[in-house]
């Protein structure tokens, strides 16, 4: 898989990416973790068309949600490694619910990392924690990222320094 498709991850590391500044770096870290988990790094962004209320079908409007979320991925790439992306990184553009789909794609996968945090809030009270669902049903061990001071829960950098290789010092 080269470029953006939809279907599934290859084995590896599969990084959920919602745009958010926790899913870039997430991206990070599967760059610096791939040489010991072993690639390549899948990038999947999932979307899905909110539901609308009686009536409506957002399916109808003019907006092109997966091309939208084809742009997010891609821009989240750009900013977690620029002109030098890891040797093997695929993208993968899918609908459907973000847990669900993620869920699915850790059967392939050694490691699923994805961010504690993505719409958060209220909304992410109502919608429920991806990241929550992940670490619960995944098929392999799962990296969940915390943002630098959120309090009771450990940050990227603590996450990394308990999965990087005793004797390396790039934390």
């Amino acid at each position: 898989m080269n470029g953006t498709e939809a279907g599934t991850a290859l084995a590896g590391i599969v990084v959920g990416v919602d745009g958010s500044p926790l899913s870039v770096e997430a991206l990070r870290w599967a760059a610096r973790l791939e040489p010991v988990v072993g690639g390549p790094i899948t990038a999947a962004t999932v979307w899905q068309f909110p539901v609308a209320g009686a009536g409506t079908s957002y399916s109808r409007l003019d907006w092109d949600a997966e091309g939208d979320a084809r742009g997010i991925l891609e821009q989240a790439v750009e900013d977690a490694y620029g002109g030098t992306r890891p040797a093997g990184l695929t993208t993968l553009v899918a609908s459907g619910p973000a847990a669900h789909t993620l869920i699915e794609n850790s059967r392939n996968a050694r490691l699923l990392i994805v961010g504690s945090r993505g719409i958060g809030g209220f909304m992410g009270l109502l919608l429920g924690s991806v990241s929550g669902a992940c670490a619960e049903h995944a098929h392999c061990p799962v990296l969940v990222l915390h943002p630098s001071g959120d309090s009771g829960a450990a940050s990227a950098a603590d996450a990394g320094k308990a999965t990087t290789p005793a004797g390396s010092t790039d934390a």
